[in-house]
């Protein structure tokens, strides 16, 4: 997997000695709950969500600050069941607490969109979240995803709770007339 950099962010392949920075920002439960996926209870388990999915299932990038060196989030490609008939990636993405406020997330969002297009040859990105989940839904409107719709009752999170899905998508030629406003 290429490793991408902008300008205060280094996304690079995930590593097992990424565990105990994985650890840190996933055991908050501020941040996995509004994505759906439970806190993390231990190294062991960082550790094992970096063999099983970010080295397996998903193309899945470890975000690392590039003036501390530290792995502080994730962003990642995986199918987009839902656009089974197209070349359709779906962007998931969390960032450590610590760091939310300073644009990073639209800045690592915008830098894999780029890629996804450009290098992967996508048709279209698409993106959901929980309709709760502002902070995501800022990310998502900077990086100029049109939104589709809300699918009511459509997502079964960690706890068990049957939650709304808001739907977001870009296309490949919406992507070429967002991106002249990105200055990449």
């Amino acid at each position: 997997m290429k490793t991408i950099q902008t300008k205060r962010l280094t996304l690079r392949s995930w590593s097992m000695s990424d565990a105990k920075d994985l650890y840190e920002y996933a055991k908050n439960p501020n941040v996995g709950p509004h994505g759906g996926w439970k806190p993390h209870e231990s190294i062991e388990e960082s550790a094992e969500i970096i063999e099983t999915l970010f080295l397996g299932r998903y193309k899945c990038w470890a975000m690392v600050d590039n003036y501390g060196g530290k792995v502080i989030g994730s962003i990642a490609f995986e199918r987009d069941s839902k656009r089974d008939k197209i070349n359709c990636m779906e962007l998931g993405y969390a960032l450590s607490e610590d760091y939310w406020g300073r644009g990073l997330m639209t800045e690592a969002a915008r830098a894999v969109i780029c890629y996804g297009f450009d290098k992967m040859g996508l048709d279209m990105i698409s993106i959901y979240r929980n309709p709760s989940n502002s902070r995501s839904g800022r990310v998502i409107a900077k990086c100029g995803f049109v939104y589709e719709g809300t699918l009511r009752k459509a997502y079964k999170a960690y706890n068990g709770e049957i939650r709304d899905v808001a739907c977001y998508s870009m296309t490949r030629d919406e992507f070429y007339e967002i991106r002249k406003n990105w200055g990449i």
